[in-house]
């Protein structure tokens, strides 16, 4: 029995029936019961239904029911209409897991992706970790595409928010783009610009990276240049492994890191879940100003020996990756893994802006209002941080 499935073997619960005298049931699982009143009578409870608290009611047009939510007297005879199914809430997401094994879609990898701008060209130091320059066109003509992957088991935390910062940030540079949302049990395609992936629970996430680790579309993509930010649960499956229901599960291998509950002994207890506001100060490499945002997790997540790549940055508050070096997150390549939600990408635009110039190259910079850095300034004063 799937997560998302109903017990079958639990009773759906059955409205009571009718008595014969029809006067109206009591139901108690609805709250306070109260007398039953005859079918043709409204319960005279609310205040909107008294006589003496009724508004005025403008007079009824020909052929008009007299009175809004009543039936007119000339249809007072015929039976009322059957009342329409009422809607449900939340619906199960259907997975096919058969399908979550299917090879990706043949399509070819785009090509016009450039590396970021180095904040100094001349320090090579800092050169040697970034991606290096492609050999391709100086303009982009073609749609960027986004992938947003598996939503419905890796958006817990409204990470899906990324894809839409993305995109709103291209088109008012006057550039196209389009999210391509790839629900679970779909072929992921090979042929995306950017790969978004998000939070979620254990089983969730286990069930997203046995799909992916079975589609590889995200490996290959990788190899053709494609840029990939994973947050949180989508951190840690990008990674060599991590655990999941009381079990170590295989990740995709994309960054040499592994997640943990716990590095500590054996017998020393488990560390407590981590949850709150998160700051920390990007690689210099990476030339971003700080960033904020959000932590909910449980692992801890460390790089394995000759890992390539280096932390996403220094942690000034919170957890991150809860390991002795005081890191967050992991950069390799276009390959970027952190825990933070936000959604990230909301909170700090110019790490949006530096996902886009790794497809675009040098992009105009946008100017917003003076109000978003004054409230950027006052919460990192809030923080205690600024």
């Amino acid at each position: 029995m799937s997560l998302f499935e109903p017990d079958p073997r639990r009773p759906r619960p059955q409205p009571p029936a009718p008595p014969p005298d029809g006067t109206q049931p009591v139901d108690p699982s609805r709250g306070h019961p109260h007398p039953a009143y005859p079918a043709d009578e409204r319960y005279p409870g609310r205040p909107d239904q008294r006589p003496e608290l009724a508004l005025p009611r403008r007079p009824a047009q020909p052929g008009q029911s007299p009175q809004p939510g009543r039936r007119h007297s000339a249809d007072r005879d015929q039976p009322p209409a059957p009342a329409a199914h009422p809607p449900q809430r939340y619906s199960s997401p259907q997975i096919p897991q058969r399908q979550l094994f299917q090879p990706a879609s043949p399509r070819s990898a785009p090509g016009g992706r450039l590396p970021a701008l180095l904040p100094d060209p001349s320090d090579r130091s800092l050169a040697d970790r970034l991606p290096q320059p492609m050999e391709v066109a100086a303009a982009r003509e073609s749609t960027t595409r986004i992938a947003l992957i598996y939503p419905e088991l890796l958006g817990t935390y409204g990470d899906g928010g990324n894809a839409t910062v993305l995109t709103q940030r291209l088109r008012w540079r006057g550039l196209s783009a389009e999210v391509v949302s790839v629900p679970a049990g779909e072929p992921v395609p090979a042929g995306c610009d950017i790969y978004l992936l998000g939070g979620g629970e254990d089983e969730p996430q286990t069930l997203a990276a046995e799909g992916l680790r079975r589609n590889k579309a995200i490996e290959h993509a990788v190899t053709g240049g494609a840029v990939v930010l994973a947050v949180c649960a989508g951190y840690q499956v990008i990674g060599d492994s991590f655990p999941a229901g009381g079990e170590i599960h295989r990740g995709l291998g994309l960054i040499g890191v592994e997640t943990r509950r716990s590095f500590d002994p054996p017998d020393a207890p488990l560390p407590p879940r981590v949850v709150g506001d998160i700051v920390i100060e990007p690689d210099p490499a990476l030339g971003l100003p700080t960033v904020l945002g959000y932590e909910n997790h449980g692992g801890r997540t460390r790089s394995l020996p000759g890992a390539s790549g280096f932390p996403f940055g220094r942690v000034v508050l919170g957890l991150g990756n809860g390991t002795a070096d005081g890191t967050d997150g992991w950069v390799a390549g276009r390959v970027i893994g952190t825990y933070l939600h936000g959604p990230v990408l909301a909170q700090n635009p110019a790490l949006a802006d530096l996902m886009l110039s790794l497809v675009h190259g040098s992009l105009p910079e946008l100017h917003g209002p003076p109000e978003v850095e004054a409230l950027r300034a006052a919460r990192l004063r809030a923080l205690q941080v600024a």
